[in-house]
C-alpha cells in the first residue's frame, strides 16, 4: 500500500471514528494538513437542537448571527464553538486543547 493510499487511509478511518464518538477528537490545523487529535472537551454532536444544547451546556458565553441564508448562528463555549443552521448543529469547534 502506497504511503498516499495509506494517508487517506487513516484520515478517512480517523475520521470516522472522531465521528463516532463526538467530543473526544479535536479537528487540528497543523503544518503538514488537517489532523485529528484527542480532546477531553465534550462538544455537541451534529443534529443536536439548540434547546438541547442549552439543556445541556447551559447557556454560551456569546452568541451571533443568524447570518446568511441558509441563516447560520454561533455560540460560543469556553472551549468549544458551535455552530447552527437553523435550530440544529451542524458542527462544533474545540478551541481549548
Amino acid at each position: 500500500m502506497g504511503m498516499k493510499v495509506a494517508g487517506v487511509f487513516a484520515a478517512v478511518f480517523l475520521g470516522g471514528v472522531a465521528a463516532a464518538t463526538p467530543g473526544l477528537a479535536a479537528m487540528v490545523a497543523a503544518d503538514t494538513g488537517v489532523t485529528v487529535a484527542p480532546s477531553a472537551v465534550a462538544a455537541p454532536p451534529r443534529g443536536m437542537t439548540m434547546h438541547e444544547v442549552s439543556e445541556k451546556f447551559g447557556a454560551p458565553a456569546n452568541k451571533l448571527g443568524p447570518v446568511g441564508a441558509p441563516p447560520i448562528t454561533r455560540w460560543e463555549y469556553a472551549g468549544f464553538v458551535v455552530y447552527f443552521e437553523g435550530d440544529h448543529v451542524i458542527h462544533s469547534v474545540i478551541t481549548a486543547a
